[in-house]
């Protein structure tokens, strides 16, 4: 039976490269989204063309009722899980100055791209647990989808960049917990990734790039992240657990 991966926010951006790196590795897929089933069909059926099964839960990540309602249909589809991706996020809504921050924007952000994916874990990773258990080979494992504004600071996406950091801390404690059972967990960091996200400040990040933004002079792409999910997935740094893979053409690097 194939290795199964979750990806939240997977039919769109970097979900869709890692979705397609998993796909290119053999694994069954379920993905999460937004949209009504309809409007990604297109999608679905591009990752089908490779032969590999791939089933679609819609449903708002950030809400606890998404959560069973995807791990109940991986079971009756898959009848297993292994790998979790926590992909899915929302910008900051407006990009409004901290001195003008809005609570409505705060907690959407925080619920989506921080509560969601910790209790998505936690059921997830219950689940693999019991696999383990029952199955001493099984192989799992978590992979969180952060950014490099757990770092580096954006005045204007202050909720966007404290959630990221609440996932950065979130993977060492899942990490922490979960190493006992022999089920890594991982952050990857992507850097300035060209996506749809990314398509209304295009022109900011064209010129800095250009201006030696990146040691690596030049966008990252959504599959750039999905290789290095992908090597993770594989288990090629199981002995890592708890570390994070910076995917972000050395734009952190410090340089004088």
């Amino acid at each position: 039976m194939n290795k199964v991966a979750l990806i939240t926010g997977g039919t769109r951006g970097i979900g869709l490269g890692i979705a397609k790196c998993l796909a290119r590795e053999g694994y069954s897929l379920a993905l999460n989204g937004m949209r009504p089933a309809a409007a990604v069909a297109d999608v679905l059926d591009s990752l089908r063309a490779g032969g590999g099964d791939v089933a679609y839960f819609a449903g708002d990540v950030g809400k606890r009722a998404t959560h069973d309602a995807m791990l109940s249909g991986i079971r009756d589809r898959f009848g297993g899980l292994n790998v979790l991706v926590n992909n899915a996020g929302i910008t900051s809504p407006g990009r409004m100055d901290v001195l003008d921050a809005d609570e409505e924007a705060f907690d959407a952000v925080i619920s989506t791209n921080l509560r969601g994916p910790f209790f998505l874990t936690k059921q997830a990773a219950n689940w693999m647990v019991d696999q383990k258990n029952s199955q001493p080979s099984f192989q799992g494992c978590v992979i969180n989808v952060g950014s490099i504004s757990s770092t580096v600071v954006s005045v204007n996406r202050a909720d966007y960049c404290i959630a990221k950091a609440g996932l950065s801390m979130m993977t060492q404690i899942y990490a922490a917990r979960l190493g006992r059972h022999d089920i890594p967990v991982f952050e990857v960091r992507p850097g300035v990734i060209k996506t749809d996200m990314t398509a209304g400040v295009q022109e900011k990040y064209d010129r800095l790039i250009a201006d030696g933004l990146c040691v690596t002079p030049r966008w990252g792409l959504p599959e750039d992240t999905g290789k290095a999910v992908a090597a993770l997935a594989r288990g090629d740094f199981a002995y890592s657990t708890g570390q994070v893979i910076l995917v972000d053409g050395g734009l952190t690097l410090p340089r004088l």
